[in-house]
């Protein structure tokens, strides 16, 4: 299978930016996380382990799908292909619908996720991490991140986003999962303002709870709004942030952070 290509955006390939955004986002989120946590907890045996699937999931992406979305953004844009290019709406308002789509997208992707027994085997492998940390935000299963990448791609079809939406929107994304996983602790008042417009870390901790009513709740990874649209907020854990646990009860052991052990737990 092809491989994907990179696409210029302005002075740099699409590839450059992203890694630009994730490597500076990761950076400044580790350091406040080691200046500021949120919950005491352990973190270098677990960074080994998240980090390395990361690296293995950028490599089958790059090996597997055949195209890269802001590459195929650019090939629906030129036959005019999906809902926004054929409504032919203004450059700034298009590319703000587009992200807001995808978002939802994604919103919607994850509650399946949680919905489908065969998806969720895949998916669990992120929710198993006992800890909670900027590293979780790149613990994904090698399948639940292909078949994400596929899903976006249908999606781009669909709507038919601008090369510098899909770029945008994956920008933000990565950003923002960073951002919402990591132990940072946020002054209360700043956290109530900041989750009026993104996800913070307190209230996507809620999600990641080992209470199963509130693991299935607070989707989103960008925005709140589709969370609070869809009767799926809720704002803050039953026993606190510092007390609260986290992960799943079936993978506790140890020997689960190890990078062979989280490959195979959809199979066990």
């Amino acid at each position: 299978m092809a491989q994907a290509v990179d696409v210029d955006i302005g002075l740099f390939p699409e590839s450059a930016v992203r890694l630009a955004f994730f490597f500076g986002v990761f950076a400044t989120c580790g350091m406040l996380e080691w200046w500021a946590p949120r919950r005491k907890q352990e973190r270098w045996q677990r960074w080994i382990s998240n980090l390395g699937i990361s690296a293995l999931n950028q490599l089958a992406v790059r090996l597997i799908v055949p195209i890269a979305g802001v590459q195929l953004a650019r090939l629906v844009e030129e036959a005019g292909w999906g809902l926004l290019n054929w409504a032919s709406l203004p450059v700034v308002p298009s590319m703000l619908m587009a992200v807001l789509l995808l978002d939802l997208v994604i919103y919607m992707q994850h509650r399946v996720y949680h919905r489908v027994p065969l998806l969720w085997r895949f998916h669990r492998m992120h929710h198993a991490d006992t800890q909670f940390d900027v590293t979780t935000g790149v613990r994904f299963h090698p399948v639940s991140i292909l078949l994400s990448a596929l899903i976006k791609l249908g999606a781009i079809c669909i709507i038919g986003p601008s090369a510098m939406a899909v770029l945008i929107f994956e920008v933000l994304l990565n950003a923002t999962s960073l951002f919402n996983h990591s132990n940072i602790k946020i002054p209360a008042i700043l956290d109530r303002t900041l989750r009026l417009v993104v996800v913070t870390p307190d209230m996507h901790r809620v999600h990641h709870s080992i209470l199963n009513d509130e693991m299935n709740l607070n989707f989103g990874f960008n925005f709140p709004w589709w969370d609070r649209l869809l009767a799926s907020y809720h704002a803050q854990p039953r026993m606190g942030h510092e007390n609260m646990q986290i992960g799943l009860e079936r993978f506790r052991d140890a020997e689960e952070i190890r990078l062979i052990k989280m490959l195979s737990q959809p199979f066990r």
